[in-house]
This record gives structure tokens, C-alpha cells and sequence, in this order.
């Protein structure tokens, strides 16, 4: 499927409370910062924030003078999360008719944005009934609310679940050197021979976070390398999710300018098929079968 999304997508999850608690004009500066560097694409779910951060950067967006066409905006929805905002008593997944199209409408309304460019089922639920989905599915796409549709965090065979009644043209997983699995699983080659759209969050991963043997070898492998590619560590990670044929959307998350400007120039560098696979043995800590 052709993508109508900047390769970088800009997270928003931690724009509001759960991160960086962004002010109004903090964030329609990030805004126009992100458009700026070519970064057109902004990453939200209903539950950020406790189900705030999506009213939050509305206001920005609205306020910002941005024209929506110059913006692709994702949401997801299904996640009853147990917060101050809504009476949940454990956190579940609802993916009934009525509550997509009102999940749909309210992330519309709090973003300030007429319609989403695609919308995904944030996780999947034991409970999900493909008719049910499609029901709403089809009634938002009839009604311009919605210009696409998809999944985050399904399997293939969950995916083909869904794929029985509505078109599914996007699925956002984890992916990165350090949570490898989608390589090896064949959600990858699934999502390119079904024309599906990879979207990776924590693109990262834990090589800034861990600090086991596989980590602390590929800090020394990176090191090397960005001497020869003239990169930091964090363009070289989004370099190697960027070289897979599958045309991957890393998902960043992050409100430094300095890093977003890093991610953006991240999209020139032409890593070596050799060196691709060096980081993927050096963290794997052996050679592949």
C-alpha cells in the first residue's frame, strides 16, 4: 500500500501528563517544529494521558493556524483504562459498534480535526468480533470520519480475523534491534505480502535503558560505526528498522527538538546490507541459522 505518512512519525503519548506535561504553546511549537523537518504525522490514542492529551494538543493544533490537510493524524481506540476519568473497574478492551463510532467521534472532536487518516483497535480483545467492527468501520468511512483503517499490537492471525470484513491497512507494532521478533515470527513478510503498512513504536527500544552483554556490545559496535556514517547511536537504530523492504514507520517519542532533528536526518543514511546484519548478530550474540 502506498503510504500517504512521513516515514518518522511523531508520537504523542508523552506530550500531556503521562510525560512531559507540554503547555499549550509548548506544543504548537513541537507541532510546527515536527512540520518543519518534514515529520507531518502525529501518533495519539485515546487513552494518553488518562484520555487528555488528544483535548490537549487539539487546542494546540487549533490554535496553530495549520492547515489539516498538511497533517496525517492516527488514533486508536479499545483500551478502558482504570484512571481518573472514566469508572472502570479493571482495565478491558471494548470494541462494540456503538463505543468505536464514539471513540472515533470524541478523538475527532478533541483534536480539533474534522476527520483521522486512519484509525486503528489499539490491542486486541479476546472479545472482538470481526461483524461487529466492520459495522462501525463502514459507518465511519461512509461518513468521512475516518479515511482508513487498521490495527495495533495483532497478530497475523488476529489481523486475518479482521481482514474477513473490513480492510485493515495499517498495524503498529513493537519493533526495534532490541525486540527483534516481528523479523522472526513473519509478522513482517505478512504485512508486506497483504500491502499492510508497519508502524514501529519504541523504535529504540532498550539499548538506552538496559544494560545486559548483548547491550554493551552493541554500544561498542555503534561506536564504531558512527564514525563511518557520521550518526549518533539513535540515527543508526532508526537506520536499521528504515533499511527493511517492508518500508517501516518508526514511531518516535520523544519533545526534544534536538533528537526529532536527529530522527529526521536519520532517513539519509545509507546503512550497508553487512552492517545491518552486524547489529542484528552483535545483539542477538550469535550468528544467524
Amino acid at each position: 500500500m502506498k503510504s500517504n505518512f512521513s516515514r518518522i512519525i511523531q508520537g504523542c503519548m508523552n506530550w500531556g501528563k503521562w510525560g512531559s506535561s507540554l503547555s499549550q504553546n509548548e506544543m504548537e511549537r513541537l507541532i510546527h517544529f515536527n512540520l518543519e523537518k518534514g515529520i507531518t504525522s502525529f501518533d495519539h490514542a485515546d487513552i494518553y494521558g488518562d484520555y487528555t492529551t488528544e483535548m490537549e494538543f487539539g487546542k494546540a493544533f487549533k490554535n496553530s493556524s495549520i492547515k489539516r490537510e498538511e497533517v496525517q493524524l492516527i488514533s486508536k481506540c479499545g483500551i478502558q483504562y482504570v484512571g481518573e476519568t472514566r469508572l472502570n473497574k479493571v482495565k478491558h478492551y471494548q470494541y462494540d459498534s456503538d463505543y468505536i463510532i464514539f471513540s472515533a467521534e470524541k478523538s475527532i472532536k478533541d483534536l480539533n480535526a474534522d476527520y483521522l487518516d486512519i484509525f486503528l483497535l489499539h490491542r486486541p480483545s479476546p472479545l472482538m468480533h470481526p461483524d461487529e467492527i466492520s459495522k462501525a468501520i463502514e459507518t465511519l468511512l461512509s461518513q468521512g470520519k475516518i479515511n482508513s483503517f487498521g490495527v495495533s499490537n495483532f497478530t497475523d492471525i488476529q489481523t486475518d480475523l479482521i481482514s474477513t470484513k473490513s480492510k485493515v491497512s495499517a498495524n503498529q507494532i513493537e519493533f526495534s534491534l532490541s525486540h527483534n521478533k516481528p523479523l522472526f515470527d513473519s509478522s513482517l513478510d505478512y504485512m508486506f505480502v497483504n500491502d499492510i503498512i508497519p508502524m514501529s513504536w519504541s523504535p529504540l527500544g532498550t539499548i538506552f535503558k538496559d544494560k545486559d552483554e548483548n547491550n554493551k556490545k552493541i554500544h561498542f559496535l555503534l561506536e564504531e560505526l558512527m564514525k563511518k556514517y557520521n550518526a549518533s547511536k539513535d540515527q543508526l537504530l532508526l537506520s536499521w528498522i528504515l533499511k527493511h523492504p517492508s518500508k517501516i514507520h518508526p514511531v518516535i517519542g520523544t519533545v526534544k527538538t534536538e533528537r526529532i532533528n536527529a530522527a529526521k536526518n536519520s532517513l539519509s543514511i545509507d546503512l550497508s546490507e553487512i552492517d545491518w546484519f552486524r547489529m542484528l548478530e552483535t545483539y542477538l550474540g550469535h550468528k544467524l541459522p
